[in-house]
């Protein structure tokens, strides 16, 4: 069985980090299925997901990691093409990537102890989103 929901989100911007754990869980226990896999989507391409330790450090030790790796503060091709300024929103997305996916089982998520699964908003302004979460399972 295939079931599709939505999380609605309000971002920041500039390298917002948002805990979407409950969500996700929330979508698998809606779904009524015992085990299977979530995979979380973001239509567009300044945001990714991934899992972290969402904890006071690693909040302030991401945003300096994708400083370093793909700097905001220089031009890029995709600037000069769109003029919107946000070519490494872009860039830092394409490393990351705009999906996630986490197996359930008795319909909870299979994560690590610390481990979360978070939405990061590199665009260079807040968004309104909608992340697409589809589940397959029993």
């Amino acid at each position: 069985m295939v079931i599709t929901e939505h999380i609605p989100l309000s971002t920041k911007g500039h390298g917002d980090i948002v805990d979407i754990t409950n969500d996700v869980a929330e979508a698998v226990e809606k779904a009524n299925l015992e085990n299977g896999i979530a995979t979380v989507f973001v239509p567009g391409s300044t945001g990714a997901l991934t899992t972290i330790e969402y904890e006071p450090g690693m909040l302030r030790d991401l945003p300096e990691l994708f400083e370093k790796l793909i700097p905001s503060n220089r031009r890029y091709h995709h600037d000069d093409t769109w003029g919107d300024a946000n070519g490494f929103s872009h860039l830092r997305s394409a490393l990351f990537g705009t999906s996630f996916t986490v197996p359930f089982s008795g319909k909870r998520l299979l994560l690590g102890t610390y481990q979360q699964i978070v939405f990061l908003d590199f665009d260079n302004r807040p968004r309104q989103r909608e992340l697409v979460v589809q589940i397959i399972g029993e």
